[in-house]
C-alpha cells in the first residue's frame, strides 16, 4: 500500500515537472490551448474529474478545443462538525475528447466513538486503525473519461446533449479500518455515464449523471459490506446511482448553483467491529449482567447511521482562466457513526 501511495505522488510530481517543462518550451507553445469558454469545463470535482464539486460531468476538464491539451490542478477542503476532509490532485483534457485524473483524499474522523473503540483495541492488542486521537482514512482515486458524442456548448440550436462515459478506481490505504466500520472491499472501481447541455438562452448548464458503484460514502469508507463482524458473509453488489448537477451563470465569471447525489445503504444500522467482534451485540449479551449499569447508550453509539445523500449549494468564480474558486455548503447527512455532518466546502482550480 505505501508502494502505491508513493505511486501516487510520483504521479503528481511527474504531472507538475512536464506541465512546467512543456510550458516553457516551443512543444508547449504547439499543443497548449485554452478556447473553450469560461467555466464551461467545470470545475476540480472531489473524484478528480471536471464537473460540480461532487457530480462528474460530460464536459472535459480544462479549457482545451479540439486543438490542443490543457492540465488542471486542483484542491478542495471540507469542514464538517465531526470530519475533516481534504483532496489534491490533477488532471489533464486531450483535444476535448479524452480527460485523465489522479486524486490522494484524506478523511480524518474527529469521533468520540471511534475514540473508545481505539481504547478497547489497543487495550487487547488488536488491529483496528483506529487512533485514540484522530482515525484517519486515506483514499486514491484514478480516472479517466472519454467524450462519445455532442456538445455541452457549441450546438445551442440541438437538444442533443453532450454524453461521456467514465470509469474510476478507488483504493483506500487505512484497510483495517474500513474492515472496522464494515466494508467488504477497501479498493474497487466505479463507471458513470454523464449528459451535459448548457442552456445559452437562460445561461443554464444541467447535467445528469448515472454512476455504477457500490461505495459507502463516495469510497470513503469502502465497498460493498458485511454481515458478521469475523467477515464470513461480504457482498459487493454494484448498484446504478443517479446525480444531477445545475449551474447558473449569473456573470460570464461566476456560477452558482446545487447538486444532488444518490447513495447507497450498505453499512446502515451496521455496528463497528473490533477484529472480528460485534461490540453491539457482546455489551447487549452482557446487559443483564451488567444489571443497572449505564453504559451511556454506547452499543448505539457504535451502530453506523442511515447514509445521507449528498447535496449542496456552490458559488464558482474564474477571475480568469488560470484560476478558479469555488465555495459550497454541504448538506452530507450521516456518515458512518456521525450524524447530521453539514458544513462548508472551499476548492481551488488551477489551470495550464
Amino acid at each position: 500500500m505505501k508502494r502505491l501511495h508513493k505511486s501516487g505522488l510520483r504521479t503528481l510530481q511527474c504531472a507538475a515537472i512536464l506541465a512546467a517543462g512543456l510550458a516553457s518550451g516551443s512543444a508547449w507553445a504547439g499543443i497548449y490551448n485554452d478556447g473553450k469558454v469560461l467555466l464551461t469545463g467545470g470545475v476540480f470535482t472531489v473524484d478528480g474529474a471536471g464537473g460540480g464539486g461532487a457530480v462528474p460531468w460530460a464536459t472535459i476538464s480544462g479549457y482545451e478545443t479540439r486543438d490542443g491539451i490543457n492540465g488542471s490542478a486542483g484542491f478542495t477542503y471540507v469542514n464538517l462538525p465531526a470530519l475533516q476532509v481534504s483532496f489534491y490532485g490533477v488532471n489533464v483534457g486531450f483535444f476535448d475528447r479524452l480527460e485523465l485524473s489522479y486524486v490522494d483524499s484524506r478523511l480524518s474522523l474527529n469521533l468520540p466513538n471511534l475514540q473508545t473503540v481505539a481504547l478497547l483495541a489497543d487495550t487487547a492488542g488488536l488491529n483496528t486503525g483506529t487512533d485514540s486521537w484522530n482515525s484517519t482514512l486515506g483514499m486514491q482515486t484514478y480516472g479517466a473519461k472519454l467524450r462519445l458524442f455532442g456538445d455541452a456548448v457549441y450546438t445551442s440550436d440541438s437538444w442533443i446533449p453532450q454524453v461521456s462515459l467514465g470509469g474510476l478506481y478507488k483504493d483506500n490505504r487505512n484497510k483495517a479500518l474500513i474492515h472496522t466500520l464494515g466494508a467488504d472491499k477497501t479498493k474497487d472501481y466505479e463507471i458513470y455515464l454523464a449528459a451535459t447541455k448548457v442552456l445559452f438562452p437562460i445561461s443554464t448548464l444541467v447535467n445528469v449523471t448515472a454512476r455504477y458503484t457500490s461505495a459507502n460514502e463516495d469510497g470513503l469508507t469502502g465497498f460493498g459490506y458485511c454481515n458478521d463482524a469475523a467477515r464470513n458473509d461480504c457482498h459487493n453488489k454494484r448498484k446504478v446511482r443517479a446525480e444531477v448537477s445545475i449551474a447558473h451563470l449569473v456573470a460570464k465569471n461566476t456560477a452558482i448553483g446545487g447538486e444532488w447525489q444518490q447513495h447507497g445503504d450498505n453499512l446502515d444500522h451496521r455496528s463497528v467491529n473490533i477484529a472480528g467482534l460485534n461490540p453491539t451485540g457482546l455489551l447487549d449479551a452482557l446487559q443483564p449482567v451488567l444489571g443497572s449499569v449505564n453504559l451511556g447508550g454506547l452499543p448505539d453509539k457504535l451502530k453506523q447511521r442511515k447514509e445521507g445523500d449528498w447535496y449542496d449549494l456552490f458559488m464558482a468564480y474564474a477571475p480568469n482562466k488560470h484560476i478558479s474558486f469555488t465555495v459550497a455548503y454541504l448538506m452530507f447527512g450521516n456518515i458512518s457513526v456521525a450524524p447530521d455532518q453539514n458544513g462548508f466546502y472551499f476548492s481551488t482550480h488551477l489551470t495550464f
